[in-house]
């Protein structure tokens, strides 16, 4: 998801708790690395890995010039030959302590093992951060926790457009990267601001993922 598809996306929830909940969240994650210049882990569960929020974090750290946002992405399964920023897994939790942020990205169950890491982690001085859909046994490991609204049952109208974790993960990686606040509304047209955006990300580098 690009500058202008995020930019289009906080239009649509202006009136919602959304862009500010997901800036609030990227806030929290900024002045969580921003004193120890990184040391920021990510990791999903044993059946989801956030591949694009660690490849966006990633561009937003290029792009913003905060190299502490870009994470390393811990994994639950290691393929053989996999390239050497591939190949973190779950050990690295183990030694995860003091002056580092764990962000656990979980769409479903994190699973007791993960869970019992996270604790661990904590416990050693980590600061845990979590994305996830409101697992109860997280946010109580979490000291900030974002959860995305539930999937409406069938036949209901979603509680915002085309919010989902996914989403969400879009929102907040995009706010991590944001140098200042944005600029009061005012009277200046919606494509000016869009226009900005685009600018800012016209040469962007290439990623690592």
């Amino acid at each position: 998801m690009d500058a202008v598809r995020v930019a289009l996306l906080r239009e649509v929830l202006a009136g919602t708790e959304w862009v500010q909940a997901t800036r609030r969240f990227a806030g929290a994650l900024r002045s969580s690395v921003a004193p120890h210049r990184g040391g920021l882990l990510l990791v999903g569960t044993a059946a989801y890995e956030p591949w694009h929020l660690a490849a966006h974090l990633d561009d937003e750290a290029a792009w913003s010039g905060l190299p502490e946002l870009s994470p390393t992405l811990v994994r639950h399964r290691v393929p053989g030959g996999a390239p050497a920023h591939l190949a973190v897994g779950l050990g690295r939790l183990e030694a995860a302590g003091r002056g580092e942020t764990l962000l656990v990205v979980a769409p479903g169950q994190p699973g007791a093992g993960l869970l019992e890491r996270v604790h661990d982690a904590r416990r050693n001085g980590t600061t845990v951060l979590a994305l996830d859909g409101g697992n109860r046994d997280l946010h109580a490991l979490a000291h900030d926790a974002l959860a995305a609204p539930p999937a409406p049952p069938a036949g209901a109208a979603a509680a915002a457009p085309d919010l989902d974790l996914d989403t969400v993960q879009h929102l907040v990686s995009a706010a991590a990267g944001e140098n200042s606040l944005p600029p009061p509304r005012g009277h200046r047209r919606f494509r000016d601001r869009l226009a900005r955006l685009a600018d800012q990300l016209t040469a962007p580098p290439p990623p690592r993922w």
